[in-house]
Parts: structure tokens; C-alpha cells; sequence
């Protein structure tokens, strides 16, 4: 049974059977380079989303995102808008 669509059978077998054979550290170092990713298209997409917000607002956003708006606001408090001072 193959993972994906678009790879032959025998190359994700392969795959599989490599990602079995990597140490611990090495599948810790690729889940931490996959969130590091994900965080990135986040942002990005939040940017096209919100194209006047700050960094500070970016960030709260992605709160949201990752969190979950309500675990969000239990940690970082209630959501204020946040007015970009790049205002023309």
C-alpha cells in the first residue's frame, strides 16, 4: 500500500522502510523541521490574508492558528486589534 499518489510503490517502500530505520534524534530533527515549515506557510498566509499587519499582529494570529483561539486567548489574553502603524 502505497503513502502517496504520486510516488511509485517501490520508492515508498523504500521511504518507509528508511523512516524505520532513522534514529530517534533524526525523526525528533524532521518533526521539528516539518512544524518550522508549517509555521512559515502560516505566516505567509496570514500575510496575504492581513497585508497592513504588524509582526506583533502576525504572531498573535498564528496564535490563533496553532493554539486555537481559545487556548490562544488563555495564554496570551484576550485578542485586541492590532493597528499597523505603516499606514499611509
Amino acid at each position: 500500500m502505497t503513502q502517496t499518489s504520486d510516488t511509485h510503490p517501490d520508492i515508498d517502500r523504500m521511504q518507509i522502510e528508511m523512516m524505520r530505520q532513522a534514529p530517534a534524534w533524526r525523526k525528533i530533527d524532521m518533526v521539528g523541521q516539518m512544524f518550522a515549515a508549517t509555521k512559515q506557510l502560516s505566516i505567509s498566509g496570514l500575510r496575504l490574508r492581513y497585508p497592513q499587519a504588524n509582526e506583533d499582529e502576525l504572531r498573535r494570529r498564528l496564535a490563533d492558528v496553532l493554539l486555537g483561539p481559545d487556548l490562544a486567548k488563555r495564554v496570551y489574553g484576550p485578542w485586541v486589534e492590532m493597528v499597523s502603524t505603516n499606514v499611509e
